[in-house]
Order: C-alpha cells, then structure tokens, then sequence
C-alpha cells in the first residue's frame, strides 16, 4: 500500500498525511523537495488560494519537482477555516464575490484592491508572527454556520444547519461538544465577518 503523501489540509492549517483527498485543491507554493517530500516551510508566499479538482482538461503530477505543493482540503469550509480564499483564475465568480465581501468588511482595502493586497490582509489575521494560527475569541451564539471553531480539546468544531459537527479525516460527524458561552474561532476575522454578515455563500461537504 502506497504511503499517503502529506498534502491534506486541516481546519488549523496544519499540512498532514492522510489517505482521504477532498472536494478542492489548493496550494501556497513549492514546500516540497524533489522527493516529494515537505520542509520546515508551510508556506512560501501569501497567497494561500483554494482551487476546483479539475479545470480545463489540464493535468499535473502530484509535487513534482520544482513546482508548487498540491494541496487538498475537505471542503471550502475547511479551507477558508485554514485562512485559504478562491483561486481567481479557476474559481473566478467565486474569487470576485470574495473580494466583494472582502471590501465591505475591510473598508481599509479600498474600492478595487489587488490579490496580493487582499492576501496580505488576509496574512495578518491567518498567522502570528511566530506562524502559529491567529485565534479569536466571540461568544458562541454569534458563530455562524460554516465557521470553524475550537475548544480546550484542540479539536476542530462547525456549526452546521444549527448544529455542531466535529472535523475528523472522513468527514464531519456529530460531535460530543458543549461549546463554552465563549469560543476560540478558528476562520480568519475577515471570512468570520463576511460569513456572518450573509456576504459569502460556503461549500460544506455532507455528512
């Protein structure tokens, strides 16, 4: 049985090796080695983009030396939860509403901001500067769907058509949590805020 490589993307950003692939593809640049094999590195710009499976016939060979790193992700809610936003060539209509919502929440991007603007903006509120994942607090009645959160078991939760789910490998499953008055928020604020404000419209995979 062949090893799984290590490009399935968790709700924390984490890069780990598992089986399962996903319903998206993404990348934020070479972290592998011609072996096919990841660095310390988990990123080498600020473009952390998330990408349909297939788009214009085109194929590719899974980390091939000296071209970006294949990453994969359950659904767009995990990886928006991982501080990824749409791909503005495969994913155009859904990068130009991002970017909408985008603007509307962060008034300081201007009225027609750049990418690499808004993935700069992004980067802030993805990752500390030591690179650990940027948390927030909010109480958990102002959570809504599709928006992943924490608890002091370091798991991944969501809130999904009322209900709280738990990420795992597989899939989500209903989970066994009592979320305290108080959250950790997993999704960078400005996605937390275009989500709440109903600015985004987000993929989850069914159970």
């Amino acid at each position: 049985m062949c090893q799984p490589r290590q490009n399935r993307v968790t709700p924390f950003g984490d890069i780990v090796a598992i089986p399962q692939r996903g319903a998206f593809m993404g990348n934020r640049g070479i972290l592998h080695d011609d072996q096919g094999n990841l660095g310390r590195r988990r990123w080498t710009h600020k473009a952390w983009i998330t990408c349909v499976l297939q788009f214009k016939n085109r194929q590719r060979r899974i980390m091939a030396p000296r071209s970006y790193t294949e990453l994969f992700f359950l659904d767009e809610a995990t990886a928006y939860g991982a501080g990824h936003r749409p791909c503005a060539e495969c994913r155009r209509a859904d990068y130009l509403a991002f970017k909408q919502a985008m603007i509307k929440v962060c008034p300081e991007l201007g009225p027609n901001p750049k990418a690499a603007e808004i993935d700069a903006l992004l980067h802030r509120y993805r990752r500390e500067p030591n690179g650990r994942q940027n948390t927030f607090d909010v109480r958990f009645a102002e959570v809504p769907d599709a928006v992943f959160f924490t608890d002091s078991t370091e798991r991944a939760f969501v809130r999904h058509d009322g209900t709280v789910k738990m990420w795992t490998n597989d899939g989500y499953v209903s989970a066994g949590c009592n979320p305290a008055d108080v959250v950790s928020v997993l999704t960078p604020r400005p996605v937390f805020d275009a989500i709440q404000a109903g600015l985004l419209k987000v993929q989850m995979r069914p159970e």
